[in-house]
């Protein structure tokens, strides 16, 4: 049986989805969140199960935060009954959504829900996580390459993600004295269903990415989950409170 328990919110599809199964490979037991297609998390727990490895999936709307108590009472109580335990060691908060708007056409509806989904509901998962997860864990937050080069279009997820980058560096320092590193993976364009799909699918704009990197192309999942997985291994222990841009040098 692993000795370490991540939970991964949004890992179900695309990068959660491979980061849960490159921290399964680490031999990690994973908790992985959905919001409505249970078939493709339960897709999921099997490919991990296939690895001779151990995943759960549990529902979660991360923009409800009226959810998160009854949430962390199920994952607790099936820890609990499953190891032993009701505490885990990780938590990678990776889901959301995308908002391509430019700032004259976006409404406060649109504020308000890119505000709930990325910044104000990892504040307070990670706020109600956190009698769980153990001393000398770790909290990875999924930013994106958006804050530090600009499109069109993505002026509100982008400042949310800022947010959560600041929010980071604070958690390193409070939660210091419990050896609880903090760290920030913000991925470049990644061809995933992410935003309808539209960098792995629109040639165009994929074209336009890959043109923009250093490394000739735009990003893939498998590109992103080992380096999450990563740090989660004492390898990466001295790693605290940073901003990991895995983006090929885009935008350079």
């Amino acid at each position: 049986m692993s000795t370490k328990v991540a939970l991964v919110t949004g890992g179900s599809r695309g990068l959660g989805r491979n980061m849960a199964i490159a921290l399964a490979k680490k031999g990690i037991y994973i908790v992985l969140t959905y919001n409505s297609n249970k078939t493709a998390a339960d897709e999921v727990v099997s490919e991990i199960q296939s690895l001779g490895q151990k995943a759960v999936a549990f529902q979660l709307d991360t923009s409800n935060i009226k959810q998160f108590d009854n949430f962390l009472k199920e994952v607790t109580e099936h820890l609990q009954e499953k190891r032993g335990n009701p505490s885990f060691d990780f938590l990678i908060n990776n889901a959301g959504t995308a908002l391509y708007a430019l700032a004259t056409e976006t409404t406060e509806e649109k504020v308000d829900e890119m505000f709930n989904i990325h910044y104000k509901g990892v504040f307070f998962l990670t706020q109600k996580a956190l009698p769980f997860l153990n001393d000398g864990g770790g909290i990875i937050n999924i930013s994106s390459g958006l804050t530090r080069f600009t499109l069109p279009g993505s002026s509100v997820y982008a400042s949310m993600k800022t947010a959560v980058e600041t929010l980071t560096r604070y958690l390193a320092k409070e939660l210091g004295s419990r050896k609880i590193r903090v760290n920030v993976v913000a991925p470049g364009a990644i061809e995933t269903d992410f935003g309808g799909g539209r960098t792995r699918d629109n040639k165009e704009i994929n074209a336009f990415i890959a043109g923009n990197t250093a490394l000739g192309r735009t990003g893939l999942p498998d590109d992103i989950g080992g380096v999450v997985a990563f740090l989660c291994t004492e390898e990466a222990y001295w790693i605290n409170g940073q901003r990991i841009e895995v983006s090929g040098g885009q935008g350079l």
